[in-house]
């Protein structure tokens, strides 16, 4: 599918919740997903990744998740300062704040033109793998898929040492993707048990994923970058998408993409 491409500004107190927004130029009405950057916010592959899920059929919307520290537009670099900017920025930013923040972005997409009632999903990498956790808290959200969420398995979040996101597991209502790198040192085996052993304990419908990659393997810049790896976990991800928002067929412009029992 063709994808247009915009940024929008969401009105909030203080500074406003400027957002990457990618959706399918042709008519009609599609699921929206709320995107999570990780610590550098709208990068170029996290740019990409958003125009990619676009032109599945979704319409994919990344905010600045440092909105309230970082002027708008801010783009932090792929070096040594930039890491060390966006961890200092996390670092400063309360659980309560993302969570808010959340709310509020959730709420304007679901208002959004093009996007279909009742059929909200979201997906985060790295930090975004967590804040796209908490996201699942939300009765609205029915989808959500996390790449190597940090902070899951031990709590930290921002500017709380424990968010007890894992406690909170049995409010996720939606289906949850979770998806890992094996070679990854911030998601480490045990780390990954333990979320494994909560989810099951809490009842959610989840899935966990591993692929022999490191950290960040779909940014697509970099030495950690794994091309098939990546393929495949976004395979996985659109396949979910499309199973849990498959419309009724003839229902709105959707319903005519490709059967998702093609992706294989």
């Amino acid at each position: 599918m063709i994808v247009n491409t915009e940024y929008a500004d969401i009105s909030l107190s203080g500074s406003p919740m400027r957002t990457f927004v990618a959706a399918p130029k042709a008519e009609g009405q599609y699921p929206g997903i709320w995107c999570y950057s990780d610590i550098f916010q709208l990068t170029p592959p996290l740019l990409r990744t958003c125009v990619r899920l676009a032109g599945y059929g979704f319409l994919a919307a990344a905010p600045e998740i440092y909105r309230r520290i970082e002027p708008p537009g801010t783009v932090i670099p792929f070096d040594d300062d930039g890491r060390i900017r966006g961890q200092q920025d996390a670092a400063k930013t309360p659980v309560a704040h993302f969570d808010a923040d959340c709310r509020a972005g959730l709420d304007w997409l679901s208002q959004h033109p093009k996007v279909a009632r009742g059929k909200i999903g979201a997906v985060g990498f790295c930090i975004g793998g967590h804040l796209a956790f908490r996201a699942a808290f939300q009765p609205d959200v029915h989808a959500t898929v996390c790449y190597y969420g940090t902070g899951i398995h031990d709590g930290k979040l921002g500017q709380d040492a424990d968010a007890g996101s894992l406690a909170r597991g049995r409010e996720i209502r939606g289906e949850l993707l979770m998806i890992f790198g094996t070679k990854d040192p911030h998601v480490p085996d045990a780390g990954r048990e333990t979320i494994d052993r909560a989810l099951q304990e809490s009842g959610v419908r989840y899935k966990t994923l591993l692929y022999p990659a490191e950290h960040a393997f779909t940014r697509d810049e970099g030495p950690r970058f794994d091309p098939e790896a990546t393929d495949l976990a976004f395979a996985e991800m659109v396949r979910l998408f499309r199973k849990v928002f498959r419309p009724v067929t003839g229902t709105d412009s959707w319903s005519n993409l490709a059967n998702p029992r093609q992706l294989r």
